[in-house]
C-alpha cells in the first residue's frame, strides 16, 4: 500500500459515519420535537441519539438549522395535502379535508405545530416552504366562500388561530384521550358553515397582526 492510498481508506468510513450520524440526528429529534416541542435542547436530542453533544453541533450549529432540515419537507406535504384538497369537486369539502387533515398532522407532531404557528422557529426554506402552502390554503377559503358553504365573515387569517385552538385541546388530553380534538373541530365546522345563524364578532386580525401574534405566541412548556 503507497502513503496516497492510506487516506482513502481511512476517509471514507469517516464519511459514512458522519452521515450514519445525521440520519440518528434528525431521526431523534423528529421524536424529541414531536413529543416535546422545541423546548426540547440538542443536548436532549444528542442524549436521544446516543451521540456526543459535540457530534451534535458539529452538524447542526443551533436548533435553528435543525429544525430547517427536518420541517421543509413536512411543510411540503401540507402543501401536497392543500393541492388534493383543491381537486375536490365539492368546495366545502376540499375545506373541511385540508382542516382535518392539517389538524391530524399538527395533532401528532407538537414539533410541526409549533414550526406553523410561529414564526420563530426554521429559516429560509422553511419560511419559503410556507410561502407555497399559504396561497392554497388561501383559494380553498375563497373556493368554500363563493360557492355559499363557508360563511361569508371567516377570513383565511382565521385558520392559523383554528389550529392553535384545535393544538391546544391535543396537547392538554393527549395522555388522557389523544383523539378528543377530532370532537372539537367537528364543534368548529359546524359553526363555520353559511347558515350557522350566528354573525363573528370581532372581526378577524389582518395579516399583519396575525403576523404580530405568530411572532409573539409561544407552546405552553
Amino acid at each position: 500500500m503507497t502513503r496516497d492510498t492510506v487516506p482513502v481508506a481511512t476517509v471514507r468510513p469517516l464519511r459514512r459515519d458522519a452521515e450514519l450520524n445525521r440520519r440518528k440526528i434528525i431521526e431523534s429529534a423528529r421524536i424529541v420535537f414531536s413529543e416535546r416541542g422545541f423546548g426540547a435542547t440538542l443536548d436532549d436530542i444528542a442524549h436521544h441519539a446516543g451521540l456526543g453533544v459535540g457530534t451534535v453541533y458539529r452538524r447542526f450549529p443551533g436548533k435553528e438549522h435543525l429544525v430547517e432540515a427536518m420541517f421543509v419537507e413536512r411543510m411540503d406535504e401540507i402543501r401536497e395535502l392543500a393541492e388534493r384538497a383543491l381537486e375536490e369537486s365539492d368546495p366545502w369539502e376540499g375545506f373541511a379535508t385540508f382542516l382535518v387533515g392539517t389538524a391530524e398532522l399538527h395533532s401528532a407532531d407538537r414539533g410541526l405545530r409549533e414550526v406553523m404557528l410561529s414564526n420563530n422557529f426554521g429559516q429560509e426554506r422553511v419560511a419559503a416552504a410556507k410561502e407555497r402552502m399559504i396561497p392554497l390554503a388561501v383559494e380553498l377559503v375563497r373556493r368554500a366562500k363563493a360557492s355559499g358553504q363557508l360563511r361569508a365573515d371567516f377570513e383565511d387569517t382565521d385558520l392559523p388561530i383554528i389550529h392553535m385552538m384545535i393544538g391546544s385541546v391535543a396537547q392538554y388530553t393527549h395522555d388522557v384521550r389523544p383523539e378528543l380534538w377530532r370532537r372539537y373541530l367537528g364543534v368548529l365546522l359546524d359553526g363555520l358553515r353559511a347558515d350557522s345563524g350566528r354573525t363573528l364578532s370581532p372581526e378577524a386580525l389582518d395579516p399583519e397582526a396575525l403576523d404580530v401574534a405568530m411572532c409573539a405566541w409561544k407552546p405552553r412548556q
